[in-house]
């Protein structure tokens, strides 16, 4: 007998608890009134209800107690692996319960054969990979294998061979089988470490035989690990082979070099945690020290890895850590190191791998020498497009929680103009959100587009949408940034974006896969002040003009309707109060202090915000392009009315001729002047470095090495593009004196005139590396 409705069944027991917590209460006003028979009824029926209540319990929660008896209560024996599994009766006596009470406890496994179908996918396209063959060591059920036929389908493959040692699981697993008919599948009960499969001539082992090989909490339980991952990496096909794993771990509270360099966001274990863990485990001779996930990431090259917590027990207070890693062989590392460094080495620079040297001579008060060598960072090892450039993770990096901004203030139609962006060009822009150097890619589809920025998060931004519009339908890939929201993104992540995301960048998403939830655009710092905007025109009851002004259709409409409701909510005291703010400033539109130094040495900042909001309405409208306000007020974009990368002819260059236009991408995370030293003297033809110079104060010496490492890099002829806060900004003499000839562009001059659809700043300007 069991319950369909659970609330129903928690309900009743919540009912025999109080009934029981209060019997003597009740017995004492039923006593008084019933007597003899009457009353000794009343027992007789009270206990038959709760005989049947607790008979109910014990059916509906029998998994659960089973569960809890074997795993936490029966200690394992002390025998040989395969007798402690099977005849101490851990898994002999709950194989039958085995997979209902497995999917809370053991995270993370729909997620890692997710990721893995869709790196596979990837791996194998367009090659001549040879046959599929699956090895899922320590599968157990076979749970797995239904799990994987949602995503990558069991007939896909040439043949699946599940392997464990335990029997009473696997009769488990050969009804499976059999129930869903797969020819292809092969359940041995075998030792994971000399494991031998039927394809093979007797049991010597053939090297690279196998595509895919899977562990599923199960690494943590083989005492042979060692002897185990050498013996995939034998078997594991060497350009397409993938070795997917998902387990308990714990680790130290200081992660090494290498760690940082594949990703290591979140996976420090505090003492606690790490050493309480260690010893829970340990009891059923299950093994959570880090050594077995150090040897698996020195062992072979990592795609991806994501350290989680799970909550299963005790929410927010028992967090078990658990992570996921993709990986493959290390056999290719020498062509993947060539090819990720084939540009942008750091000036001095020396990499030696197993098999190579290669070394750039040092300018003087430049040398530094770093060695690279085997395991290399997660960036070498993605399965195509290398957009991202390798960086190792540091305190600098990890200020950035999150990122500054989620859409970009700049005009690009202006910088094409202004600069002639042709197919000829190498470009080193500012990352910020990426939208203008897509503009670029999409408008010239210049040979080089290098985008820098210290946060890593705008790296993992742009990597976003370069992976989403190779992957993702229109319609998909509009929603995510154009309207901002998306009901379905994390399957969108693990399905089919990941193989084109970095590690990195993939935790990032992983970890906040929320964003697209709601309004993506009121993430991010620059978020702030779109709420703050929304909250101001609802207080101000003028919601529904906003939407009238986005929506018209000419500019005597858009101008009314500024001029009568907006203006004078926008300009009012109080929120120019807010503005002018220097805490607000930063963290909400992202402009810092020595920024807002310079515009207020040459005005007030209601000047500034004046000249700058009032020429907008008058000179285009925001519902036939002027995207920008459009997006500050709405908090998303319209079709018609948003950047090139999300209209559909532009998606559809950046896709074309296998994602050609996007291929020019190099993300580097590192600080400006450090890319700067590792590029090649005149390898450059146009720097667009956006307002970032304000940042600076007057006299900062990194702005004159800055400044000269722009002109060592520009070819003759080159140009430098930059827009500032001020008219006349300090630094233009900085560009002067380091050789460039220096010419305005544009400058705000009166208030009832913008000098692009942004207006934001009140000057642009270049400076051009004279020719020879």
């Amino acid at each position: 007998m069991a319950i369909s409705d659970h609330r129903l069944k928690l309900l009743l027991l919540s009912l025999a608890g109080l009934s029981l917590y209060f019997r003597p209460t009740i017995s004492a006003i039923i006593t008084s009134r019933l007597t003899g028979s009457a009353a000794l009824t009343f027992w007789i029926v009270s206990a038959t209800i709760a005989f049947i209540l607790c008979r109910l319990a014990l059916v509906e929660f029998q998994p659960q107690i089973k569960f809890i008896w074997h795993c936490f209560l029966r200690p394992i024996g002390q025998n040989g692996q395969r007798e402690r599994l099977e005849k101490a009766s851990f898994y002999e006596g709950q194989a039958d319960v085995y997979d209902a009470t497995r999917s809370g406890l053991l995270r993370g496994r729909n997620t890692m054969l997710a990721l893995s179908a869709s790196h596979l996918r990837h791996i194998r396209k367009n090659k001549d990979a040879g046959k599929l063959i699956w090895v899922d060591i320590g599968g157990g059920t076979g749970h797995n294998l239904e799990l994987m036929d949602k995503y990558y389908p069991i007939s896909s493959f040439d043949h699946v061979y599940l392997v464990d040692l335990c029997e009473p699981l696997l009769q488990v697993a050969r009804q499976r089988v059999a129930k869903r008919g797969w020819k292809n599948v092969t359940v041995l009960c075998q030792d994971a470490t000399n494991f031998t499969l039927p394809i093979w001539s007797g049991s010597h082992p053939v090297r690279g035989c196998l595509g895919f090989v899977t562990l599923s909490y199960s690494l943590s339980m083989i005492p042979g690990f060692y002897t185990l991952l050498d013996r995939i990496d034998y078997l594991l096909h060497p350009d397409v082979g993938l070795l997917g794993v998902v387990d308990f771990y714990t680790s130290g509270r200081q992660l090494s070099l290498h760690e940082k360099a594949i990703g290591g966001s979140s996976k420090e274990c505090g003492w606690l945690s790490r050493w309480f863990w260690q010893i829970w485990f340990d009891f059923d001779h299950v093994s959570l020290s880090p050594h077995r996930r150090d040897y698996l990431e020195y062992k072979f090259g990592t795609i991806k890895s994501y350290n989680g917590r799970n909550r299963f027990i005790v929410p927010f207070i028992v967090r078990i850590p658990y992570y996921i890693w993709l990986g493959r062989s290390r056999a290719q590392d020498v062509s993947r190191l060539s090819h990720t460094f084939q540009e942008d080495l750091p000036i001095g620079t020396v990499i030696k791998s197993d098999a190579t040297e290669t070394s750039q001579p040092s300018a003087p008060g430049l040398e530094t020498a770093i060695e690279i060598s085997p395991p290399l960072s997660s960036f070498h090892y993605q399965v195509q497009h290398f957009w991202r450039m390798p960086y190792y993770e540091s305190p600098a990096h990890k200020q950035f929680r999150t990122f500054i901004y989620s859409f970009t203030w700049e005009d690009p139609v202006e910088d094409m103009m202004r600069l002639n962006i042709s197919a000829d060009d190498s470009l080193f822009v500012i990352t910020s959100a990426g939208d203008n150097a897509l503009h670029y890619a999409i408008g010239a589809q210049p040979k080089r587009i290098h985008c820098v920025d210290m946060n890593p998060c705008q790296g993992h931004l742009l990597e976003l949408k370069l992976a989403a519009i190779q992957t993702l339908e229109f319609d998909d890939f509009f929603a995510l940034f154009g309207e901002g929201r998306h009901p379905d993104f994390r399957a969108l992540l693990d399905k089919k974006i990941a193989p084109l995301l970095s590690s990195s960048a993939y935790q990032f998403w992983r970890i906040n896969e929320k964003a697209f939830s709601s309004s993506f655009y009121l993430r991010g710092y620059s978020g702030w002040a779109l709420r703050m905007a929304k909250w101001a025109f609802w207080i101000a009851g003028v919601s529904d003009d906003v939407a009238a002004l986005c929506r018209a259709a000419s500019i005597d409409e858009q101008q009314r309707i500024w001029d009568q409701k907006l203006r004078p909510v926008i300009m009012n005291p109080v929120v120019v109060a807010l503005l002018k703010n220097p805490i607000f400033c930063w963290n909400a539109l992202g402009v810092p202090l020595n920024q807002r130094q310079i515009f207020l040495q040459e005005g007030t900042a209601y000047d500034f915000i004046r000249e700058t909001l009032d020429p907008i309405p008058s000179h285009s409208l925001l519902s036939k392009g002027a995207y920008f306000y459009l997006l500050a007020l709405l908090g998303h974009y319209e079709r018609n009315s948003c950047p090139d990368y999300l209209t559909h002819q532009g998606y559809l260059k950046l896709r074309e001729n296998d994602g050609e236009a996007a291929r020019a991408f190099r993300l580097h995370t590192e600080p400006i002047v450090d890319v700067l030293h590792g590029l090649q003297s005149s390898s450059l033809t146009r720097a667009i470095i956006m307002d970032h110079l304000d940042w600076f104060g007057p006299g900062t010496p990194e702005v004159d090495v800055e400044i000269s490492e722009l002109f060592r890099v520009l070819e003759p002829g080159g140009i430098v593009l930059w827009r500032s806060a001020a008219k006349h900004p300090w630094y233009n003499k900085n560009f002067i004196e380091a050789g460039f000839s220096v010419s305005l562009i544009n400058m705000r001059t009166s208030a009832n005139k913008a000098i692009d659809r942004v207006n934001m700043y009140a000057s642009c300007w270049k400076a051009e590396k004279p020719r020879l």
